[in-house]
């Protein structure tokens, strides 16, 4: 149909501009054999610099109190891009293969999993949409203990639906991290934890976020075994 068509078109040109304007690689979604980070990436993200040196800029300090922590405090839900949900969007650059209607809602695709690993064919649907969540990378109430408190309501929305810290996954595993950060929770996806690590580090880089003693720690043993290609 001309109209699914032209929606189609659209949400691809709002992905172009997402991964563009945040430094995100969709490519890296897919799964090497052993724990590998870009040096393209490392460019996007840092500039001349790199995730060991920028782990090392990050302030170290124990958690704050999560008192006050609300999901409304960083925003009513998902924001939008041209009027799409931020959740399409990003359902939209994750998934392959995927259907979008005329009210650009991702009606089915196919993810490649990066917590597990596994091929998840997701299909719209009351009792089917959360097999595939959309993941943020720092968790919100993570993000609140370590610095987002001081952040402006605006920054903290920003920070909530900016596609750096998003990530389609599979939803079991979502719901299995929690809060966690890296020192308390891994992607059981060997391969990916090089490039999830890095990946919080940017965004901890960008909102002026903390990190504890303990998770520097897992940060830094993680990044040990990070082989850099070109």
């Amino acid at each position: 149909m001309r109209v699914n068509k032209i929606w189609r078109r659209q949400v691809i040109v709002i992905f172009i501009v997402v991964v563009a304007g945040a430094g995100v690689w969709a490519s890296q979604i897919a799964q090497p054999e052993t724990q590998t980070i870009k040096t393209s990436t490392q460019r996007e993200l840092f500039g001349d610099s790199n995730a060991k040196a920028e782990l090392g800029k990050l302030e170290v300090k124990g958690r704050a109190p999560k008192t006050g922590y609300t999901r409304k405090q960083f925003g009513n839900g998902w924001g939008k891009i041209n009027d799409c949900s931020v959740r399409e969007v990003i359902l939209a650059r994750d998934l392959t293969d995927e259907k979008i209607d005329e009210k650009c809602r991702v009606l089915s695709g196919i993810l490649n999993d990066p917590y597990t690993g596994q091929i998840i064919h997701f299909q719209r649907g009351e009792k089917s949409s959360s097999k595939v969540q959309i993941d943020h990378v720092v968790a919100l109430s993570d993000a609140w203990q370590k610095g987002a408190q001081q952040l402006s309501a605006e920054e903290r929305e920003k920070l909530a639906n900016d596609p750096l810290n998003l990530l389609a996954v599979d939803g079991p595993a979502n719901q299995a991290k929690g809060d966690g950060d890296t020192a308390t929770w891994l992607p059981s996806n060997k391969p990916f934890r090089c490039q999830y690590v890095v990946r919080q580090i940017a965004v901890k880089r960008r909102y002026r976020l903390w990190v504890t003693e303990a998770e520097k720690s897992a940060m830094s043993s993680i990044l040990e075994k990070c082989a850099e290609v070109n």
